[in-house]
């Protein structure tokens, strides 16, 4: 739902009262992740906060033209410095200091030169993270920061957090919302909410409106995706006159690919696969792939909306890539007929908008048994809505087939596509391999 003025004004108020920042992104960040980061981090600070921005995993080089790219940190300082402060008003003067360990316990000596030390001039003091705001933005729940929010679960579970996002998926976690799942991208949600407080529309620069547009046109694909609306297209063109610089964003998105890249994009292209009655097409990329390519997993993000999803005749088309740190992550993108955000959730546990979602795998023994093991899920999945789209059949309503003379000499016909057989059974169950009985394209994968 669209935004409205309660989500605005707590969302002002939750800022207006924290002085220590820290914005957070998914791991595996992508444009408009850490656009919408990046666009937070100026604003705050205009405001007189104190902010950091983390990137929960390595800095994306492909992105480092965003504004304030260089500001991005990967990781929070965790160690705790405490300090033990003495007051040496009254004419003390310290001649020596010396600590010993012993049965478990610190001993600090302070030798006065001149005067004597007070209990009362001694105090205490903590100087580890003291953050008292956290903001997840394009976050549909806090386990997809990786291992940044498992490292610091005791820092999520002790400062309230903000959280600002577009997919329909979100958990609603944290203690104040500012969600719009009829919005493209996360950084459309940032530009309703600035624009909506007077206080800070007039803060927006085009340093920050090149990050909020950044983030609109990646995730519309360059407004080609589903997801994009009238509304988007008016806040691109009003950051657009707010001094957004598009021809920069095009050059660096779309117009600038390493040869790793490119090496990585074609080892995908040859592995696409396709399961034409199943309406499913897919390709890998494996650690092995990566290692070959001196590639990242970060350079497969362009390979599914520019590559595979151009393939028709299929409902899902899915990206598997194996990560550098373990586990799998699959990509997917659907047609109409097919709500990628619920198959992927009620399969895997994952989550996105109806036309593009996306889950992960954590532990397997085989990156491509794993890979068929999910395609086969999908199919089954993919069956089963299909089954419950249709809905229960009341024999009770069948039309009574007409009686028919049996003609002895007549062999059966062979029942075609026309008369209703399910050809997806019908592959399931036939293990010939002649061009006249058909090919069983699950077996012929296995092998």
């Amino acid at each position: 739902m669209p935004l409205n003025n309660d989500q605005i004004s707590a969302a002002t108020r939750i800022v207006q009262g924290a002085q220590r920042i820290m914005i957070v992104p998914h791991a595996n960040v992508d444009p408009d992740g850490l656009g919408s980061a990046l666009a937070c981090q100026i604003m705050f600070t205009q405001l007189g906060k104190d902010v950091t921005v983390i990137c929960p995993d390595a800095k994306p080089d492909s992105l480092s033209f965003l504004p304030g790219f260089e500001k991005l940190q990967e990781g929070v300082e965790n160690s705790q410095n405490f300090v033990i402060t003495i007051n040496l008003d009254g004419g003390v003067e310290v001649d020596k200091l010396r600590y010993t360990v012993e049965d478990g316990k610190v001993n600090i000596i302070v030798m006065p030169k001149a005067g004597r030390i007070k209990q009362q001039q001694v105090t205490f003091g903590d100087t580890g993270p003291d953050f008292d705001l956290i903001v997840a933005v394009d976050t549909a729940d806090l386990p997809l920061m990786g291992t940044f929010y498992t490292e610091n679960i005791d820092l999520f579970t002790s400062v309230p957090i903000l959280n600002i996002d577009h997919h329909i998926s979100n958990t609603h976690y944290g203690q104040v919302h500012i969600i719009d799942s009829t919005a493209a991208s996360a950084t459309e949600v940032l530009y309703d909410w600035f624009t909506h407080e007077p206080s800070y529309k007039e803060k927006i620069t085009p340093d920050m409106a090149t990050l909020l547009l950044t983030g609109l046109i990646t995730d519309t694909r360059s407004f080609q995706n589903p997801n994009t609306t009238p509304r988007s297209l008016e806040v691109a063109a009003e950051l657009l006159e707010r001094g957004a610089r598009q021809q920069e964003i095009v050059q660096h998105i779309y117009k600038t690919k390493p040869l790793s890249t490119l090496k990585i994009w074609g080892r995908a292209l040859n592995r696409i696969k396709m399961d034409i009655p199943a309406g499913i097409v897919w390709s890998t990329v494996s650690k092995e792939d990566l290692a070959e390519m001196e590639a990242t997993s970060k350079e497969t993000s362009g390979i599914l909306d520019e590559l595979i999803s151009t393939i028709p005749d299929a409902d899902i088309h899915v990206l598997f890539t194996e990560m550098e740190e373990g586990g799998l992550k699959a990509s997917m993108r659907s047609s109409p007929s097919v709500d990628a955000s619920k198959l992927s959730g009620k399969l895997f546990g994952g989550g996105g908008h109806p036309r593009a979602a996306g889950f992960r795998i954590t532990t397997f023994d085989n990156f491509d048994l794993a890979v068929i093991e999910a395609v086969q899920q999908l199919k089954k999945g993919m069956q089963e809505e299909r089954k419950a789209a249709q809905g229960p059949v009341d024999s009770q309503s069948k039309i009574p087939e007409p009686i028919q003379e049996p003609i002895p000499t007549q062999k059966p016909a062979i029942q075609s596509p026309a008369s209703g057989l399910d050809i997806v059974e019908k592959l399931g169950s036939d293990t010939k391999d002649s061009p006249s009985e058909g090919t069983d394209i699950i077996e012929g994968v296995t092998k």
